[in-house]
């Protein structure tokens, strides 16, 4: 039984992105997804010991404890959805199907990442994934969210753009305009707010009036609906429909994602202490354990299995720096390229 259930998840493992395209048609592999979740908080953990080694210059922005929101958005798409991200997007663009050891070598400034090692954490992209980018503008992505849809609209296809905002950018200009567009030209649009109750230090309840983001979606004029964002089959569910209607041409969907980071904003500003009864009740509802629970519980896991999962993510992710650190730093006569559009006109 032990040996069936590791082979099982390693096959899983090895299809990382099998649950894409499922949304619309069945539930998706559920160990695919647990083991996704798993991939994307060793991914972010091991940024905390890089920073901290100054091995990543700069800083980082991990979503240890979000990553439900992630891995169950991703599962309902198919691979040629787009989705846009924010500073905080690790979790998406793995969930996506982003290569971690492209990912690895640009956080690690080298040649062989995904911006040849000159965008950093924040500037993921791989358009033949639909992943349009990550993005160190607060709510920088709404409006290539609006964009990208509005390009599915033009060329009649049936793809779906998902914009992936924080509780901070739900205030900004950008995201206001980009979510009134796509409802007065009833795009194919979905905004998943991924609530973490925080906007660097700033507690949500002092920032916003309201108790729901989601409920500003009747606003714009079209359905807000609130989620557990630590419910990685919830979240699933809620991006399953919203997908569905907007593949029905019936519009855009708000969806806000109630969930919580562990860590602070950044790995190089820590930002004020936060409540520690607060952080305690977060963490007892661990997405990745609460899953497990689930699927241990309908005998679909045991510990063994649950360990072979944690221990393939933790290999995949020391291989990542490996291949990060054996590949070259940018060449010098690279400065330039890619940098600039063109010549200015004088």
């Amino acid at each position: 039984m032990q040996k069936v259930m590791v082979r099982a998840i390693h096959e899983a493992l090895d299809q990382e992105c099998s649950s894409h395209g499922k949304g619309e048609s069945g539930i998706p592999d559920r160990i695919a997804m647990l083991a996704m979740m798993i991939r994307i908080r060793a991914f972010d953990m091991k940024l905390v010991e890089l920073v901290r080694n100054l091995m990543i210059k700069g800083t980082a922005h991990p979503c240890v404890g979000q990553e439900a929101v992630a891995a169950g958005v991703c599962a309902a798409l198919r691979p040629d959805d787009y989705i846009t991200s924010t500073h905080r997007g690790h979790g998406h663009a793995l969930a996506k199907g982003a290569d971690m050891n492209h990912m690895m070598a640009e956080l690690l400034g080298r040649h062989t990442g995904y911006s040849k090692g000159k965008g950093g954490s924040m500037h993921i992209a791989d358009l033949e994934l639909g992943m349009l980018g990550c993005n160190g503008i607060v709510g920088g992505g709404m409006g290539i969210t609006a964009g990208a849809a509005l390009s599915v609209k033009l060329r009649g296809t049936d793809q779906v753009s998902v914009g992936f905002f924080g509780d901070g950018a739900a205030n900004e200009g950008i995201t206001h305009e980009a979510m009134n567009l796509a409802a007065t030209w009833r795009l194919r649009a979905i905004f998943v707010c991924e609530n973490n109750q925080y906007a660097l230090s700033m507690p949500i309840t002092k920032a916003i009036a309201i108790p729901d983001i989601a409920v500003r979606g009747a606003g714009y004029g079209m359905p807000g609906e609130v989620v557990d964002g630590n419910d990685v089959m919830a979240v699933w569910a809620a991006t399953r429909r919203a997908v569905e209607r907007a593949r029905r041409d019936e519009g855009p969907t708000l969806l806000e994602c109630k969930t919580y980071r562990w860590l602070p904003h950044s790995l190089r500003v820590k930002g004020p202490d936060r409540p520690t009864e607060e952080e305690a009740a977060w963490r007892a509802k661990c997405p990745i354990a609460r899953f497990r629970g689930e699927l241990v519980k309908e005998k679909l896991l045991d510990d063994a299995g649950f360990a072979a999962i944690e221990a393939a993510a933790v290999k995949e992710v020391e291989d990542a720096v490996a291949f990060a650190l054996a590949s070259p730093e940018p060449p010098l006569e690279e400065i330039e390229l890619d940098i600039y559009a063109g010549r200015f006109i004088e």
